[in-house]
């Protein structure tokens, strides 16, 4: 059996609510075990049989679609896969950095050609943003709620499905990963 991380965006924000008790019942239906959640905004931890990401992405999503009428992306990751993303965010490297303003933008696919200028436009003020094939990592010193570098920017620009979650948060997926048995 394999660890997966999936994290699904956008819920329990903008109207599309859905309880992780729910949610962890309706994975385990999939067939998948020692599943579990961590807060509210939809990241659930599970074991299955080795499977490609976009096998489980699609199942989990036609799952949540058929079973609770929500359309939402999901993206999986291995712990594997999370760790080198945590380990290639260039903001750790600054010691000037504080953590609570980093956050990293995790993309369901390799971007195609896209205009990387069109983006950091919005950036405002001090905002800073590094553009990986697996991630966008951004600094949002004022904030990332006033920021305009947002999921819905990243998809329409970049045309791919994505989900942000905060370096906290980030740090913890790989701590609760790591010791599902």
């Amino acid at each position: 059996m394999e660890t997966y991380i999936a994290i699904l965006r956008g819920v329990n924000v903008g109207g599309k609510t859905l309880k992780m008790a729910d949610l962890r019942t309706k994975i385990e239906r999939l067939g998948f075990e020692n599943v579990s959640t961590y807060i509210q905004s939809g990241n659930v931890f599970f074991q299955a049989r080795m499977e490609a990401k976009q096998v489980l992405e699609q199942k989990i999503k036609a799952l949540i679609l058929s079973d609770l009428n929500l359309d939402v992306s999901v993206i999986v990751l291995t712990p594997k896969k999370l760790e080198e993303i945590i380990n290639a965010n260039p903001y750790l490297s600054d010691s000037k950095k504080d953590r609570a303003f980093m956050h990293v933008t995790f993309l369901q696919t390799v971007p195609g050609n896209y205009n990387v200028e069109s983006i950091q436009d919005k950036r405002m003020g001090n905002e800073e943003i590094v553009f990986t094939d697996e991630a966008v990592y951004l600094y949002c010193p004022n904030g990332y709620g006033t920021s305009k570098l947002t999921n819905n920017l990243f998809e329409s620009k970049m045309k791919v499905a994505a989900t942000t979650r905060n370096w906290k948060t980030t740090l913890k997926l790989l701590e609760l990963a790591k010791n599902i048995s």
